[in-house]
């Protein structure tokens, strides 16, 4: 179990992050560029010293400012599992996954021995004697996979482990990772920019901003209900904030929402982009949520196209339609036309 306190201040920038992760729990920590995860995981690693805070895992404690202790990396029973993968080019894929066991005392044929064992597992037993320019990219991140849990860490990091990937490549090695993560016994912490790769491979989501949590849980609450503009772009929702008086929430000084919830006080507002619609004239009936909006971007999304919008007071909007709908409408960047979405399609929540 990995239970930490981060405190890392560097220049104008402080990560202060509290984690905790069970034994077979798979951690994911998200957030924009700049946000923290790539220090807190160099915290962990034992690659980024700690302004304050601690480092426990299994008990022990690892690093402790206040008490002077730090435990250099090696001594640290922890995988690490980098974004390029890291893996020694004058080293056979068996010599790559066989140097942490032989780094831990481990003699040399039984690191080998334990290394063509993961080899085995991860499905690459005939790449044994390859070097790693002559493996594929999901193969050189199984290997580096297997290197990292060959050493039976207590502690798991993966760091983007399936960026560097083409999109095929990463759908099949993105089902094999969850496989071998599940039979990890240890605590795992995935870093990573890809909602997918956390939804599909966390059971927990810990989302940060500007080194700071800004929201934490399972993946159904946080895609539920969004807290933070970056939280609500992730899961694909507009969201917004307001002060609500039953069923009307008051967003800016001339934008207000009706909205299928009563609710009073400061609220979050959030609707998905395919709740809107575009029309190139003020359409007839006026829903209650109609306004005025100028397209400001315009990019496949899936089998839609995704409208970027801006509306009164710099209210900004994301709205999903057909192929078909935007030829019919004509859309260009700069075009003016109305968005409209029906109360029933929001959801309202205490902010």
């Amino acid at each position: 179990m990995l239970d930490a306190h981060l405190v890392v201040e560097r220049d104008r920038f402080r990560l202060d992050l509290q984690l905790r992760i069970d034994s077979g729990e798979v951690v994911a920590l998200l957030g924009p560029n700049g946000a923290g995860k790539t220090t807190a995981l160099r915290a962990l690693a034992g690659l980024q010293p700690l302004s304050a805070g601690y480092i426990r895992l299994n008990g022990q404690t690892l690093a402790d400012p206040d008490r002077r202790l730090w435990t250099p990396t090696e001594r640290r029973s922890i995988g690490v599992v980098f974004q390029d993968y890291l893996l020694f080019p004058h080293l056979s894929a068996l010599e790559n996954v066989a140097f942490g066991p032989r780094s831990h005392g481990l003699p040399r044929r039984d690191a080998r021995a334990r290394a063509a064992g993961w080899l085995s597992r991860v499905g690459l037993a005939e790449q044994a004697r390859a070097r790693p320019r002559q493996l594929s990219g999901g193969q050189a991140q199984r290997v580096a996979l297997a290197r990292a849990l060959a050493v039976d860490p207590a502690l798991l990091l993966l760091d983007e482990p399936l960026a560097a990937l083409d999109a095929r490549t990463r759908l099949d090695t993105r089902a094999q990772l969850h496989r071998h993560l599940a039979e990890h016994p240890g605590a795992t912490l995935l870093v990573t920019h890809d909602p997918l790769d956390a939804l599909v491979l966390a059971e927990r989501l810990v989302i940060i901003e500007d080194g700071c949590v800004v929201q934490e849980g399972d993946a159904a609450t946080i895609t539920a209900q969004p807290r933070t503009d970056y939280v609500a772009r992730l899961v694909g929702l507009n969201l917004y904030r307001g002060r609500a008086s039953e069923h009307t929430v008051h967003i800016g000084p001339g934008f207000t929402l009706t909205v299928a919830d009563a609710a009073t006080g400061e609220v979050f507002v959030a609707f998905p982009p395919a709740a809107v619609a575009l029309h190139t004239h003020r359409p007839d009936g006026s829903p209650r949520n109609t306004w005025p909006a100028v397209v400001t971007g315009i990019q496949r999304h899936g089998d839609n196209v995704r409208v970027q919008l801006a509306g009164p007071d710099g209210i900004a909007a994301a709205a999903d339609v057909t192929p078909a709908a935007a030829g019919a409408l004509r859309l260009d960047p700069g075009q003016q036309v109305w968005a409209a979405v029906k109360a029933t399609e929001t959801r309202t929540y205490p902010a």
